[in-house]
């Protein structure tokens, strides 16, 4: 009843559905005006579908100028292990390593890998196409909204998101599921965490020790998200416009970099990009608990907006708007896909 009502009353666990209900009728109406529920394609001509659903992360890496991204494969779903073997040889990466969907769903199905052993086990259990990938290196990680006009030379940041990774600290008595239970956020996910670390949760951590039991930082497995809107400076919008602007075909979307500190990825340096996300990116400041419910749906409704005018532009310069017939079939494999994933 305490994790039932710490969900019920902080409105960032409410399910997707229930969150978007008011944003449903925004969507419907710029469909009458644009005569198709499909209009997200051509918001991003470079990425399949806009890059809202069955878009494929490593087709979307190719887009990406290579020093930008840490070394990731492809790993195609039922290939003989002794493949995945070479691939590891081909990439040059050391374990640990991060494995994850190809096409994704928020996180789920994305594993941090320790071993050969570990590596077989998720390949021999994936029934999808994914990715192998080095582990970046740095420490932090946000993620930046960017929006460009397809008749604009530059685009802007629209929001920042800062991430705090679930990460346990000890005192020297309680064990590692004693301290979980300590903070909701981290015991919704215990569950989750038992399949995964087993006995090792019941280790007792020194004084002042950390752990991080989910090292990257996604919602829905323990991340806090935090705003982190006041890092948008002239400086870091010319980094990411460098960066955005030999992506083609890219103008909405949200990217999650990790980097060494603030003032290097200003200068651009040391920094990678996890992901690049298309139409179906989400302003994910809105989740910092300080936000009201209000605050969330008018940021939502401020970027469906951005999407919905670049995407009429590029369909007046000529880029064809998803016909209805294919959509449907687009999102049948959608379907199908997040199915793959969930029941991982």
């Amino acid at each position: 009843m305490r994790l039932f009502w710490h969900k019920l009353t902080n409105w960032e666990y409410w399910p997707f559905k229930v969150l978007y209900f008011p944003i449903y009728f925004q969507w419907a109406f710029y469909a009458l005006k644009a005569r198709t529920i499909f209009f997200f394609n051509a918001s991003n001509p470079g990425m399949k579908n806009g890059g809202f659903i069955m878009d494929s992360k490593k087709e979307i890496y190719n887009l990406i100028p290579q020093h930008f991204y840490p070394k990731t494969g492809l790993v195609k779903e039922g290939i003989p292990f002794n493949s995945v073997e070479n691939i590891l040889q081909e990439l040059a990466v050391n374990f640990p390593l991060i494995a994850k969907p190809d096409v994704g769903l928020r996180g789920s199905a994305v594993k941090k890998i320790n071993s050969l052993e570990e590596l077989k086990q998720y390949h021999d259990k994936a029934n999808f196409d994914y990715l192998l990938q080095d582990l970046i290196p740095y420490e932090n990680e946000i993620g930046i909204f960017y929006v460009r006009y397809p008749d604009q030379p530059k685009g802007k940041i629209t929001g920042i998101v800062a991430k705090e990774y679930l990460i346990v600290t000890g005192d020297g008595i309680s064990t590692i599921e004693e301290l979980l239970l300590q903070n909701p956020r981290y015991e919704l996910q215990l569950n989750v965490l038992k399949r995964e670390y087993k006995e090792e949760l019941n280790k007792v951590l020194g004084k002042d020790e950390k752990c991080n039991l989910v090292p990257y930082g996604n919602h829905c497995r323990g991340a806090k998200f935090v705003d982190a809107g006041y890092l948008i400076t002239p400086q870091l919008e010319e980094v990411i416009n460098t960066v955005c602007l030999q992506i083609k075909g890219f103008y909405f979307g949200r990217m999650d970099l990790m980097y060494r500190s603030f003032e290097e990825l200003e200068k651009g340096e040391n920094f990678l990009l996890v992901e690049l996300n298309g139409a179906a990116s989400e302003p994910t400041h809105i989740y910092d608990p300080k936000h009201s419910l209000f605050f969330a749906w008018k940021e939502l409704a401020r970027h469906i907006s951005h999407m919905f005018h670049i995407s009429v532009q590029n369909n007046k310069r000529g880029i064809p708007f998803l016909k209805h017939k294919e959509g449907m079939k687009q999102y049948r494999l959608h379907l199908e896909q997040n199915a793959k994933i969930l029941n991982f």
